[in-house]
């Protein structure tokens, strides 16, 4: 799967839980959102040259320096608009490497959980379960025999 294939398969199926989601779309798609998050928050505006006379017109004087956080902003939008994209890719890729769905509440430790949790994403793909046989026939008990006098 390619970086485009993956980033449009997981914004196709953006609140779909079940199935389960390949190695390379999860990774390529966590990629593509921390790179967008990267973009975004570096957009932060500063000025030391008074273009932003806001301080000046309340009163404050003594700032030389201003920085408007607009991509910081934008960022936090951009987080908010992948969430549920990416939890359920997360709760995919988690059964297609042969884990629940539960193994996401790894991240609530703080350190260690985030590591155990990257392992778990990382997992290869497990094999699919071969289905079950199908089940036999009941079997009648035998007929009781009459007893002898």
């Amino acid at each position: 799967m390619t970086f485009f294939d993956s980033i449009r398969t997981v914004f196709r199926k953006f609140a779909d839980f079940d199935g389960r989601a390949s190695r390379p779309e999860f990774w390529w798609f966590t990629l593509f959102s921390a790179l967008v998050a990267c973009a975004l928050g570096s957009l932060n505006l500063s000025s030391t040259t008074g273009a932003f006379d806001a301080f000046r017109m309340m009163g404050d004087y003594s700032a030389t320096s201003t920085t408007f956080y607009l991509g910081s902003s934008l960022a936090g939008v951009w987080s908010f608009v992948v969430l549920l994209p990416s939890l359920a890719v997360t709760v995919r890729r988690l059964r297609d490497a042969g884990h629940t769905w539960t193994e996401l509440f790894w991240i609530l430790l703080p350190i260690a959980g985030v590591i155990i949790l990257i392992v778990r994403l990382a997992d290869r793909t497990a094999p699919l379960a071969p289905p079950a046989p199908p089940a036999a026939a009941p079997v009648a008990p035998p007929a009781a025999s009459e007893p002898t006098a």
